[in-house]
């Protein structure tokens, strides 16, 4: 059995958090992209996303199609590993609107969790598992366990349904907290109310903003703190956001821009 604390033990505000390994500056959840983010950005987690394969491999990439990364068409769920294999995952990444693809035909392959676990021994995992297929649940979390990487993932889903059934089949793991979940935490709290309790869920994966209202705000960096919650903000690329919110002291920052968020964390004066 885990110690429930053993993701969160020892993590400082603030992480340098790539999010897909830093989309805006590589093809999105490849090991291309999550090796620039921790050679070259230092980046402290890595937040990533999987789906199953029609065999049963766990992939590594956002979309439930291929069409918008891939040079391949329709469901991921419809191919086997080995036909995923033959997709260039760089295929259609482009720094500056469609005028040059630079990672097009330089086999880059979409990965499994399995290699990203072996690439990174050491590095902590923010892992979102997409489809709502039962059973995928243990399918990730027999990885896991083979992989011996419990203590280093925080799981979860933005459904409440599959976040319930993750911590289900795994309720000494790190989970973040799921959409429905979330806004009734950080709803109370803007009703000037308690907001409930939910001992499953130890992670406040949120976005900054809800339209025009900034969400992180002195309340909700209490109440966390108080219940022993950490809060990770997506997805910030913008530099004064940056800075405002390593001021504040935020558990960790997403962003596609793990460039600038390096950059604003070494500035001289920056706290953490």
């Amino acid at each position: 059995m885990l110690p429930r604390d053993i993701f969160l033990h020892g993590l400082k505000p603030t992480l340098h958090i790539a999010h897909r390994g830093g989309a805006l500056l590589a093809p999105e959840n490849t090991l291309e992209a999550f090796q620039r983010a921790v050679h070259t950005h230092r980046t402290d987690m890595l937040e990533l996303d999987v789906h199953l394969s029609r065999d049963g491999e766990v992939i590594v990439a956002h979309d439930d199609t291929l069409e918008r990364c891939t040079d391949g068409a329709g469901p991921l769920a419809a191919l086997t590993l080995a036909e995923l294999r033959k997709l260039d995952a760089g295929h259609r990444f482009t720094p500056d609107g469609g005028r040059t693809f630079p990672f097009r035909g330089q086999g880059i392959r979409l990965p499994t969790l399995r290699e990203v676990l072996r690439a990174f021994p050491t590095l902590p995992l923010n892992v979102e598992l997409k489809p709502d297929v039962p059973g995928a649940e243990e399918v990730l979390a027999r990885l896991l366990t083979e992989e011996g990487a419990l203590g280093r993932v925080c799981l979860g889903s933005e459904q409440d349904v599959i976040a319930e059934r993750l911590h289900e089949k795994l309720p000494d793991a790190c989970h973040f907290y799921p959409r429905d979940a979330l806004a009734a935490f950080v709803l109370a709290l803007k009703a000037g109310e308690a907001p409930p309790e939910d001992a499953r869920f130890s992670v406040l994966d949120m976005p900054l903003y809800f339209g025009e209202v900034r969400l992180v705000d002195d309340v909700l960096l209490k109440a966390a703190a108080e219940r022993g919650k950490w809060i990770n903000v997506w997805t910030v690329d913008d530099p004064a956001e940056m800075d405002r919110l390593i001021a504040e002291g935020i558990g960790g920052i997403m962003t596609d821009r793990p460039d600038l968020l390096r950059q604003r964390m070494d500035a001289p004066g920056k706290p953490g």
